[in-house]
């Protein structure tokens, strides 16, 4: 199949050089010359612009926004839509809010534009494991779309799991998942590294761990490659960003009365990742010290 790629990044350059080797033609839009070059090379079709590269194609158009959620993905798919007929498909697979999602295909469907959000998970590794694809879209959209998903996705890596705006919903809760995930594993590690009884391999730990444990996974692979790289981290400033999906499932989760203390608290420990000094635990250690005369330390 002919689609477009709009977004050449570390996923949409990826996917896009993914899909070129499993037999299909792209056409490749960035506001970098430099990442438009280097996949053409590849084979991509270069263009100019979102509407350039709709231009390009011949009905059904089907297009794939890789772009940063909000307002750039906004305007990828208002430039688009000037341009873009009935039966014609916009693909978003950003990290984009599902309210958004819902809102997008709503403006888009008086057109008779299809409108399909795919939550697209995989990191920098999809280009070679695959990519699993979480997809909201209409039944005829998803027909159409399918060898797509199947070439991007690895075995059953792909699912069509409702209609536009539950991909990016089932995408934003894998997010949730994924923090309250990261964070066992990072305390878990901090306790071992604090040990004052013992001084521990945590490489070779996050080592055993994956063979047979029920605490093995992918991500305490990734694991076992930082600690066997760097043994204590000590490249590393404990600074963590978030990308919105961890807040928006806590948000999700307030609204719907569901009781999600585990992603709660891992998001709330990344905000206290980026605060170099505490403020807050300032407060608490003076007024320790007024009520009982406990220690503190002189900044």
């Amino acid at each position: 199949m002919r689609l477009a790629m709009i977004g050449l990044g570390r996923m949409g350059g990826n996917m896009s050089e993914r899909l070129m080797k499993g037999g299909h033609e792209v056409v490749a839009f960035d506001r970098s010359p430099e990442a438009i070059s280097k996949y053409s090379a590849m084979g991509a079709v270069a263009s100019s612009s979102a509407a350039d590269a709709a231009s390009k194609m011949t009905a059904p158009r089907i297009v794939w926004v890789m772009v940063p959620a909000g307002k750039p993905t906004d305007d990828t798919i208002t430039e688009l839509a000037t341009v873009m007929k009935p039966g014609d498909v916009i693909i978003d697979g950003g990290n984009s809010n599902f309210h958004d999602s819902m809102r997008r295909a709503a403006d888009l469907a008086p057109k008779g534009i299809e409108f399909i959000d795919a939550g697209t998970s995989g990191g920098i590794w999809g280009l070679a494991n695959g990519y699993c694809l979480m997809i909201g879209a209409s039944d005829a959209a998803f027909s159409l779309c399918e060898p797509i998903f199947k070439t991007l996705a690895p075995e059953n890596g792909y699912a069509h799991v409702g209609p536009p705006g539950s991909g990016h919903y089932v995408k934003m809760i894998h997010n949730g998942v994924e923090y309250g995930m990261l964070q066992a594993y990072a305390e878990g590690y901090e306790i071992l590294h604090a040990s004052k009884n013992f001084k521990l391999d945590l490489h070779q730990i996050a080592t055993v761990w994956n063979k047979g444990s029920v605490v093995r996974s992918w991500i305490n692979e990734l694991a076992e490659e930082a600690f066997k790289r760097d043994a204590n981290l000590d490249a590393l400033k404990g600074y963590v960003e978030d990308s919105g999906e961890g807040r928006w499932t806590v948000q999700e989760a307030i609204d719907l009365d569901v009781p999600a203390p585990v992603i709660t608290l891992s998001l709330l420990a990344r905000l206290a990742s980026r605060q170099p000094d505490s403020f807050s635990a300032k407060v608490i250690a003076t007024i320790r010290n007024e009520f009982g005369g406990h220690a503190v330390k002189k900044s």
